[in-house]
């Protein structure tokens, strides 16, 4: 940790971008305002001035210029009455706008060093034209203060009226900001291919929340708890025999009455000293019962009397009141899937609704003059022979698909489709990715002033895919128009998508080694299909035929192959839905 505390602008009124949240746009995986705080992680003290983000990490303060929107120098000013109310502020400050989405942590440290090593009351960058960077800057904290206190007012003033006559300009690589759409653009054509963790972990933190409603348990399916699941009676209800044997009370031999207990029945009345009783699993256990014995530890004689069996063991097999949860436990954390299990767990509980989000609503829409589903094929087109599969695909993503439509290529197509979405939680499209002539689908992002979260992907095949989400919080999932490059990066992206959606606490990935990765890996990614090895793991397919499924018949799933990777690298398996 640095001598040096940070004042993160992620304020202003972005006029000149339509009003949106700047900080919060998605350049290259990460918000503009994660790209700030991971350059100046290693300052001491963080204020972020403001809006309130709850999302924001507890360590990190937060401030607001009074009034909001009156400019960097109240912004500030802001900050740093924040950092003065702490315990030994530091005597250096970063100060730094939210809205450069490529400044490193390796650019602050070149500042600090700077100023720790300069007599400067302030060292700022400079962009690769020269060009002065005055909310990229290392302060004295004594300079700052002094040029705050000269000012009349600190409302609507212009960076250049703090700036004091001592300074250092540094020049710096990725000091460039965005302040129009098109420098996201820009910015965003520059930003490197995700990863697919990298996109998952982007969506899953980064996607609006479906909105939170009541639904009866049994009609919940396919959604995620939204809250912790809490049981309202205890389980068991009551002492309850866990096998067929014999309640009985003290240490025996114990005199065996005629009644019997059963599951559902009445109550066998209460054992003295001394007495045992039949009874069957299930059944609610007599008064005054110290233990169950099990019938193959005991054996009745002619005299009526029941004795253990010699050597065997000593168990007490009463499942007592309470023992699996007491009422007000937590059954199921918020997160998790309303599944079978789940609603047996909540039949047990006695709960019969609760707080959910989801399912996830899909809309498919298939792209292209040549796609033609139905009917007689005629010259230039081809069978859609992955949109009739896909709401089965979607499904077991936990995906309900509404509906499909066919796309054809017009320029405003896309636009029309978009202006829709809002019924829907996710567009699924199939072409229109890439950069031909009849790619539409990211210029029409662009129009609407979507976010885009994933500009691409570092994956062979599913390099073209693009995730955004639009004004009505819709997630568009653009996938590539190969058949095979759009499933298999539809079943490495879409449970993330839901994760991201409701909240659903991320599967454990399965892992095993791939015996022939080195054979498949190349410098890039790969998503190929396999198929169980004999002796664990899998074998990966090192041929595939991407414009058709047929590579997947006779295969076990999928698996995402690492760059480079030697025989029996270990790698993530994605299942195929049978």
């Amino acid at each position: 940790m640095t001598d040096a505390d940070a004042i993160v602008l992620a304020g202003g009124r972005a006029t000149r971008m339509g009003g949106v949240d700047k900080p919060a746009i998605v350049v290259g995986g990460r918000s503009m305002l994660d790209a700030a705080l991971t350059a100046v992680a290693a300052c001491a003290r963080t204020v972020v001035v403001g809006p309130h983000r709850p999302e924001l990490a507890p360590e990190v303060r937060q401030a607001q210029e009074i009034p909001a929107g009156s400019g960097p120098v109240a912004a500030i000013a802001a900050g740093l009455r924040s950092l003065e109310e702490c315990d030994f502020p530091a005597g250096l400050v970063v100060v730094l706008a939210a809205d450069m989405p490529f400044l490193t942590t390796a650019a602050i440290d070149d500042l600090l060093r700077h100023a720790a090593t300069s007599d400067a009351d302030a060292v700022f960058a400079a962009d690769e034209s020269g060009r002065p960077q005055y909310l990229v800057g290392v302060w004295r904290r004594g300079a700052l203060l002094a040029g705050l206190n000269q000012l009349d007012s600190v409302m609507n003033q212009p960076m250049k009226a703090l700036v004091p006559v001592d300074t250092l300009m540094v020049p710096l690589p990725g000091v460039a900001d965005c302040d129009t759409p098109d420098d996201v653009r820009r910015a965003r054509a520059h930003a490197a291919p995700l990863t697919l963790d990298e996109a998952r972990t982007v969506v899953r933190h980064n996607l609006s929340r479906l909105p939170v409603r009541q639904a009866a348990l049994p009609a919940a399916r396919g959604g995620v708890l939204a809250a912790p699941l809490t049981a309202a009676e205890a389980l068991p209800r009551f002492d309850v025999s866990a096998m067929d044997g014999y309640a009985a009370s003290g240490d025996g031999p114990w005199q065996l009455r005629h009644d019997v207990g059963f599951a559902g029945g009445q109550r066998p009345v209460g054992l003295l000293p001394g007495e045992a009783v039949r009874i069957a699993t299930g059944a609610h256990v007599p008064e005054g019962t110290t233990t169950v014995v099990r019938d193959e530890f005991v054996a009745a004689g002619a005299d009526g009397v029941l004795r253990r069996i010699p050597d065997t063991p000593i168990r007490d097999d009463v499942r007592r009141r309470g023992e699996d949860w007491q009422p007000g436990d937590v059954v199921a954390p918020a997160g998790t899937p309303v599944s079978a299990a789940l609603l047996s767990v909540a039949a047990a509980a006695e709960v019969t609704t609760a707080a959910v989000r989801g399912p996830v609503r899909a809309r498919i829409v298939m792209t292209g003059d040549e796609i033609r589903s139905e009917g007689p094929l005629h010259t230039g087109q081809t069978r859609d022979s992955i949109g009739p599969v896909l709401p089965d695909l979607l499904a077991w993503c936990g995906i309900h698909a509404s509906d499909r439509v066919h796309l054809r290529d017009t320029p405003n197509g896309f636009d029309e489709v978009l202006a829709a979405a809002a019924d829907c939680d996710l567009l699924v499209v199939v072409g229109a990715t890439g950069g031909g002539a009849a790619d539409q689908l990211r210029d029409a992002l662009d129009r609407t002033a979507a976010r885009i979260l994933v500009h691409r992907l570092r994956m062979r095949p599913g390099g073209s895919t693009v995730i955004a989400e639009t004004s009505s919080n819709t997630t568009v999932l653009g996938l590539p128009g190969n058949p095979f490059a759009a499933v298999a990066t539809l079943l490495a992206l879409a449970p993330a998508i839901v994760d991201g959606h409701t909240g659903r606490l991320p599967a454990r990935p399965t892992l095993g080694p791939l015996r022939n990765a080195a054979e498949i890996s190349g410098p890039a990614p790969r998503l190929v299909p396999a198929r169980a090895h004999p002796d664990g793991g899998w074998h990966g397919d090192l041929h595939i035929r991407t414009a058709h499924l047929a590579g997947l018949l006779n295969r076990d799933g999928l698996v995402i192959v690492p760059p480079d990777a030697p025989d029996g690298t270990q790698v993530e398996f994605l299942p195929l839905p049978s």
